[in-house]
């Protein structure tokens, strides 16, 4: 029963917080008001939320992160933070404001209808932060290499190889402009590429370090049994999931990570289509490079696989093996029948990511 409970929806921004709360037994707001969202304002927010009672709170999460529910937490006040993609909307509302926002996320919370994401610890928030500043520094260094090679073109400069092989590189340093703009051109933007190509390495170094750490290192190792996830791939998935035993089934990962097909069935009739992709984005990233991996035949275990997989338990092995026949059976099945290799890999990382809950909650 939520007898006496104030339900409080907050739209949180970097200058302020706009609330408003909704009795249980009232469909009128209670109370609306609008704070700075400063270390003071947020004080105040805990006097003014204490004064109504019992309250449930609610925000959606967004670039503000989650100080703001730690805070309450401390202060013993419950507070969720929603998913913003799986909050209902109607299709006919046409007006958005702050303070419409703040009551919408009110009673939705009062009628069960928001979903709550999981609110890593602060150490946890870290470490996923570095993993996804290497994935920015990896966008980066592709943009700064399109514009290299993209201004050697408009120079008349093309290289007829394999592109960043070592021979490639000696080929643009080898390149010498007559103009000086030009040549200062070339060497701006090869500094500006090794550079980052140097902090992705720095970010490597750090991520392998602290894939080491006692309380993770027992959970990259085992995911590392599975061919074509190495160390900053199983990173990336323990940074992001965190706790595998919140997903009940494997399915909730595959939903987890935007895997799963969308469906629109009405009156008898079935209509699948693509991958819903509402999830977790980096998630799904790294399983469908690693499904890659599962085009070619599994004849042996190579010698960078077969170190991963030392001293770790026969259960995690069995379900490493058992992936790597049926993945690439997969793979094989769909494209003898003309399916696109793109769209097969896709259906094979959704099933890689339930060998992957199998391993990650195993013990």
């Amino acid at each position: 029963m939520d007898n006496g409970i104030t339900w409080v929806g907050m739209d949180v921004h970097k200058e302020s917080i706009v609330v408003t709360a909704v009795r249980h037994d009232s469909d009128k707001a209670t109370a609306r008001f609008e704070i700075p969202n400063t270390d003071t304002g947020v004080h105040r927010l805990v006097k003014r939320l204490r004064e109504m009672g019992e309250v449930r709170c609610a925000y959606e999460a967004g670039p503000c992160g989650y100080e703001l529910r730690r805070f309450l937490a401390s202060q013993e006040i419950p507070c969720e933070v929603i998913a913003p993609s799986l909050i209902p909307k109607k299709s006919g509302d046409r007006v958005k404001t702050d303070r419409r926002d703040a009551e919408k996320l009110a009673r939705l919370h009062r009628m069960g209808e928001l979903t709550p994401i999981r609110v890593p610890t602060p150490a946890q928030e870290a470490l996923r932060d570095l993993v996804r500043t290497r994935e920015d520094a990896k966008e980066d260094a592709l943009r700064r290499r399109h514009r290299l090679l993209k201004f050697l073109l408009r120079q008349g400069r093309r290289y007829e190889g394999k592109s960043w092989t070592q021979v490639h590189w000696n080929w643009i340093r080898s390149q010498k402009f007559a103009d000086d703009n030009a040549q200062a051109v070339l060497t701006e933007y090869l500094v500006a590429l090794e550079q980052e190509l140097e902090r992705i390495r720095r970010l490597n170094v750090k991520i392998e370090e602290e894939s080491h750490r006692p309380e993770i290192a027992p959970a990259v190792a085992r995911l590392r049994t599975l061919r074509g996830v190495d160390t900053v791939t199983a990173m990336t998935l323990v940074s992001e999931l965190v706790d595998f035993s919140r997903f009940t089934t494997a399915h909730e990962l595959m939903s987890f990570a935007g895997l799963v097909p969308s469906e629109y069935s009405s009156g008898g009739k079935e209509r699948r289509g693509r991958i819903t992709k509402t999830g977790n984005a980096h998630v799904r990233r790294v399983l469908v490079e690693a499904a890659w991996h599962y085009r070619r035949t599994p004849t042996g275990t190579g010698i960078s696989l077969r170190k991963r997989r030392e001293g770790q338990p026969p259960g995690v092995l069995e379900i490493a093996r058992r992936a790597e026949l049926r993945l690439c059976r997969k793979y094989r099945k769909m494209t003898s029948k003309g399916k696109n290799s793109r769209l097969t890999v896709v259906s094979v990382a959704r099933e890689l990511a339930g060998f992957v809950w199998a391993i990650g909650r195993s013990r």
